[in-house]
């Protein structure tokens, strides 16, 4: 497994992420065991997370990912082999997003706690905090860098103003600054991440995991219709995903690509993020071990030219001008 290097945090990591949102929400206790195992056995070591996963579901609090994924670690003895990153910032019962300092505090202990570990090796504000000023922030991340309980920090859903503005206060303030990003990227939604934000990441020389690599499963190939979503888990933004411009193309281009290399469409969705210019690995969540070997497929597929440029012309909208270096 070839590793790449996780902008300036110091970690390589494999060309794909597992993402924690599915544990203990459409995965339960043993089958993320069992696809926890199957990934680090595959080679791979970066599994994100969140203390919100998965507040969403009734009778859940938060907390329930981290949770599963602590008893793994336990269960397992180990995890030097492996990096966790979460997030925090989420709405977890204040009504709001809250990247405060206090909250931080608090919050990056009971992560702890769940996860059973002394050190996040990536901590993560979730989204942003408009209300809290983005020095308290980071300063409150220096003193947990400090105290040995994190060793890096990244962001999560910060547009380029946002993520620009706190790079220059970490510079003005000598406080540690943003190494990673995670922004959504894949082939239905590619505006939100090429072009300035793209651009700041390379230059700033951000590790950027992107999330939604296969769009909640709409380019898995699963679903040919809006109709075949209905009743879903994410039917609702799959259905959404039906009524873009170039949702059939994608489907298409999809098709021919993963025929002329045997493999699967959610296969070739990955292996095309894992090309794109500043994008260090995407992130897919697996509920079952048969759909993690899939998806660990896209690692060993390589995309032709002739594969990008089409997939390329598939997924930008009618409207829409390419971005530089798409």
């Amino acid at each position: 497994m070839q590793l790449r290097p996780l902008g300036r945090t110091g970690f390589r990591i494999a060309p794909l992420v597992l993402g924690g949102n599915v544990f203990g929400w459409t995965c339960d206790r043993e089958t993320s065991f069992r696809v926890l195992d199957a990934f680090v056995a595959r080679g791979f070591n970066l599994i994100d997370t969140a203390d919100v996963y998965s507040r969403w579901v009734p009778g859940h609090s938060g907390g329930e990912s981290e949770t599963i994924l602590g008893e793994w670690i336990r269960r397992r003895g180990r995890h030097d082999d492996v990096l966790i990153a979460t997030k925090v910032g989420s709405d977890l019962g204040l009504g709001h997003v809250c990247l405060r300092r206090e909250h931080l505090l608090a919050a990056v202990e009971d992560s702890l706690r769940r996860l059973g570990v002394d050190c996040i090796d990536l901590y993560q504000s979730h989204w942003v905090d408009k209300d809290t000023p983005v020095e308290e922030t980071l300063a409150a991340f220096q003193t947990l860098i400090e105290q040995g309980k994190v060793r890096a920090i990244g962001a999560s859903n910060h547009r380029a103003p946002r993520l620009r503005a706190a790079l220059d206060a970490a510079r003005a303030h000598g406080l540690p600054a943003y190494q990673t990003l995670q922004p959504p990227c894949n082939l239905m939604q590619r505006a939100e991440f090429e072009g300035e934000l793209a651009a700041l990441c390379q230059q700033e020389n951000l590790g950027v995991i992107g999330y939604y690599g296969l769009a909640s499963g709409f380019l898995t190939g699963k679903y040919r219709t809006a109709t075949d979503a209905r009743g879903r888990a994410r039917g609702d933004a799959v259905q959404k995903l039906f009524a873009l411009p170039q949702a059939g193309a994608v489907l298409a281009a999809l098709d021919a690509v993963a025929n002329r290399h045997a493999a699967t469409p959610a296969q070739v969705a990955l292996a095309w993020v894992m090309a794109r210019p500043g994008i260090t690995a995407p992130i897919a969540s697996a509920t079952s071990v048969a759909q993690l070997e899939e998806l660990a497929g896209a690692a060993a597929l390589t995309l032709d030219p002739d594969d990008l440029a089409a997939l390329d012309a598939a997924s930008t909208p009618p409207s829409a001008t390419p971005a530089p270096g798409a």
